[in-house]
């Protein structure tokens, strides 16, 4: 059962993408727990130090060693990390400002971004059955935005151009994934993470540049502190979740269809909500519970129709994708 369930690329990208999501669901939730303690060069880089040290040490042996991390492509590694450093720190700067589950819902028109660079780019076929399941989770988070409302203040601005950063990355990670392993992949993103939080503190640690009452701008600028002791558990955390999430997802971009992985991305969102709940007392009201139930629906009908498909298929057969 094993062995049929890591040859179906499906299954493996499916379950690649969940695992990833409850690892960057917790890595979303603890950042904006530190945001208003220290500043985000230096929680990153704290996290990126942690998730190397569980990659090479955690992940890399089980993963092909380190031959693993050997590549010809070091050129679109290094894009793929200054994407995805601009994706993260914009999406945290924003969570900073705003409520955990309104930030989160912004930032997932990525998926709909994703799945559109997939036909335009990659030259993938989605059909109408699933272009109307992405419409509807499309609406589903236009609903949780609620346009009108704060969630469209200028911290809203900052998942937004987090979410086309994502998408640009996991074009890349398709490009490439052929070739390269999930391992790589991973190992090069948190080195730029590591290289980019070290400029950032040698330019902004000081603190010259703080002082100001918006949020996400003093989690740019605030002045690097030591953590309290309480705080190293958290940002051990941070740096596991961190390591496990870059792997599993790109491994789940490598296997599957861009267009096929997205989807379970939507996972993310109910989560935020929960945390929201759990951790910062932020409770949704029944339009937000309206969005949750189209997001959610969209994502188990495109799995249902993918797992349909695979079912289906025999052998020497032109594979269509509805």
């Amino acid at each position: 059962m094993l062995q049929k369930f890591s040859e179906n690329s499906f299954l493996m990208g499916a379950a690649s993408a969940i695992i990833a999501v409850i690892c960057f669901s917790i890595n979303d939730v603890a950042i904006k727990f530190l945001s208003g303690n220290y500043a985000l060069h230096q929680v990153v880089l704290f996290r990126s130090i942690i998730g190397l040290f569980f990659l090479l040490f955690f992940i890399l042996p089980f993963s092909g060693g380190w031959k693993a991390l050997s590549t010809k492509r070091l050129g679109i590694h290094f894009l793929r990390g200054c994407c995805v450093v601009f994706a993260n720190m914009s999406f945290f700067l924003g969570l900073a400002a705003l409520p955990l589950a309104e930030g989160v819902a912004i930032f997932f028109i990525s998926p709909m971004v994703i799945t559109v660079f997939s036909v335009i780019f990659l030259k993938e076929t989605v059909g109408p059955r699933r272009w109307l399941a992405i419409i509807l989770g499309l609406i589903g988070v236009i609903i949780m935005l609620r346009p009108g409302t704060e969630a469209f203040q200028f911290a809203a601005i900052l998942p937004l151009m987090a979410a086309f950063g994502y998408a640009t990355l996991h074009m890349l990670t398709r490009y490439i994934g052929r070739t390269e392993s999930a391992a790589a992949m991973s190992f090069y993103i948190q080195v730029t993470f590591i290289f980019v939080s070290i400029l950032f503190g040698l330019i902004l640690g000081d603190g010259r540049f703080s002082g100001g009452s918006d949020p996400s701008l003093e989690f740019l600028f605030r002045e690097w502190s030591w953590p309290f002791i309480k705080d190293y558990y958290i940002l051990v955390a941070i740096g596991a979740a961190s390591a496990l999430g870059g792997f599993f997802i790109s491994q789940a971009y490598r296997v599957s269809e861009a267009a096929f992985v997205a989807p379970f991305e939507y996972i993310a969102l109910p989560m935020a909500i929960v945390w929201g709940i759990l951790v910062f007392g932020e409770w949704p009201d029944i339009i937000s519970y309206l969005g949750i139930v189209l997001i959610i629906g969209s994502g188990l009908y495109m799995i249902w129709r993918e797992t349909k498909a695979v079912m289906q298929q025999v052998p020497d057969t032109p594979r269509y994708r509805r």
